[in-house]
C-alpha cells in the first residue's frame, strides 16, 4: 500500500485525464486497361473456261473421159467445209470482312476517413474521509 499525506485539507485528489486521439486512412487504388483486335476474312472464287475447235472437210471428186472417137468429157465436184468456233467463259467472285476493335478503360477509387476521438476521465473527488496515514 502506499502512503498519503493529505495535509491538513481533509480532501483526496484522484487523478485526471483528458487527450485526443487522431487516426487517417488514405487508399487510392488505380486501375488502366486497353484491349485492341483486329479480324479480317477475305475469299475469291475464280473461274476460267475456254474451248476452241476447228473443222476443216474437203471432198473432191474429178471425172475425165475421152472416147476413141475424140469426144472428151470431164466434170469435177469439190466440198469444202470449214468450221471455227472459239467460247471463253470467266467468273469472279469477292468476299470480304473486315472488323476492328478498341477499348480503353480507366477507373480510380480513392478512400480517405479520418477519425477522431476525444475522451476524457475523472476520478471522484472525496471529501468525507479524514486524513489518515497509514502505516506501511
Amino acid at each position: 500500500m502506499s502512503e498519503y499525506d493529505g495535509g491538513d485539507t481533509g480532501v483526496d485528489y484522484g487523478h485526471v485525464e483528458t487527450g485526443q486521439e487522431h487516426e487517417s486512412l488514405d487508399q487510392l487504388n488505380q486501375v488502366n486497361a486497353s484491349e485492341s483486335d483486329y479480324n479480317n476474312q477475305f475469299n475469291v472464287y475464280e473461274q476460267d473456261h475456254a474451248a476452241a475447235e476447228s473443222t476443216s472437210f474437203d471432198q473432191g471428186h474429178s471425172v475425165e473421159y475421152t472416147n476413141p472417137d475424140g469426144a472428151h468429157y470431164a466434170e469435177s465436184s469439190f466440198t469444202s467445209y470449214d468450221h471455227s468456233a472459239a467460247e471463253s467463259d470467266h467468273v469472279f467472285a469477292a468476299e470480304g470482312s473486315e472488323s476492328s476493335h478498341q477499348a480503353e478503360f480507366s477507373q480510380l477509387e480513392a478512400l480517405q476517413a479520418r477519425l477522431d476521438s476525444a475522451f476524457s476521465e475523472a476520478t471522484v473527488i472525496d471529501t468525507d474521509t479524514p486524513p489518515s496515514i497509514s502505516a506501511g
